[in-house]
């Protein structure tokens, strides 16, 4: 691969290489970390995940233990930060007290506001920049790209792929934000970064993203889990509103409700190989 990533670790799995690069960004205007799985002959078909509040590229590559599955389907996984960092970033107001709790936090939108709205564009730095660089360093095409993420990651799948027809082949999530105007998280992290005014958050909500599509953009269906034993589901997370959404539209979905499961990694890892399954059977010809 030709490319001007800076290569600060590689480690071989599954016959494969597990890499972690950091690469300076013209969106963000920093330097931006992200990992890369490069499964063993080559890549078929490129998974991009995307992480929670408070994870890092390291989390999902360390605790989902999905590379074997993709390994085998011949999958390479992107795994990139979840939010710009850095001393321009500590030294943003606000910024370090408030990253767990929704600001601060990436959510993979542009920010309109000040003082955030100067690195935080993790939008553009994935549709723009990140995944074209690793789709040419792969030699693979947007019909060969799919998305899914967790939590925040979850709605940031979501949201892109709705937002950007066409982009990914296939799409799921887990434990996905749905609906992040009515909670807690969404309402802080869009005050923040988009400002009070609502009319313009509903462009950033996977659940009325979905209510406006006037086609069905997912055919081949969109795979979501969602613990119950999940303490964020009522008050945060609301799958019923994107499954309310896309029976509207029409839009195939398939929601497993997991009893006893709750938020974390364990959940992932016990349903991350049916994503990669799923992903899989769109992207791999």
């Amino acid at each position: 691969m030709t490319t001007d990533w800076e290569l600060l670790s590689e480690h071989r799995a599954f016959d494969g290489v597990q890499r972690f690069h950091r690469h300076t960004s013209s969106e963000i205007g920093l330097p931006m970390r992200f990992a890369l799985f490069v499964p063993p002959g080559g890549a078929k078909g490129l998974l991009v995940f995307l992480a929670g509040l408070t994870c890092t590229e390291e989390t999902f590559t360390m605790k989902a233990g999905a590379q074997r599955r993709a390994a085998a389907l011949g999958l390479a996984l992107l795994m990139p930060d979840t939010s710009p960092r850095g001393e321009a970033v500590t030294a943003t107001p606000g910024a370090t007290e408030s990253w767990d709790f929704g600001v601060g936090a990436g959510f993979y939108l542009d920010a309109t506001q000040a003082p955030w709205s100067t690195h935080w564009r993790m939008e553009s730095y994935l549709m723009k920049e990140l995944i074209p660089q690793v789709q040419r360093a792969l030699s693979l095409t947007p019909a060969q790209t799919g998305v899914f993420g967790h939590s925040m990651g979850g709605h940031g799948a979501l949201t892109l792929a709705l937002r950007h027809p066409g982009a990914f082949a296939s799409l799921s999530a887990i434990a996905p934000i749905a609906a992040p105007s009515r909670c807690p998280w969404g309402e802080k992290a869009f005050t923040g970064y988009l400002g009070p005014d609502r009319d313009g958050w509903p462009a950033h909500d996977a659940s009325a993203l979905m209510a406006r599509q006037t086609t069905v953009p997912y055919p081949a269906g969109i795979l979501v889990d969602q613990g119950l034993g999940d303490k964020f589901l009522v008050e945060q997370l609301y799958p019923e509103a994107l499954e309310s959404a896309c029976g509207l539209v029409g839009q195939p979905l398939t929601l497993r409700r997991h009893e006893g499961y709750d938020h974390g990694y364990y959940f992932i890892a016990s349903v991350v190989d049916d994503h990669l399954a799923h992903h899989a059977r769109q992207l791999v010809r």
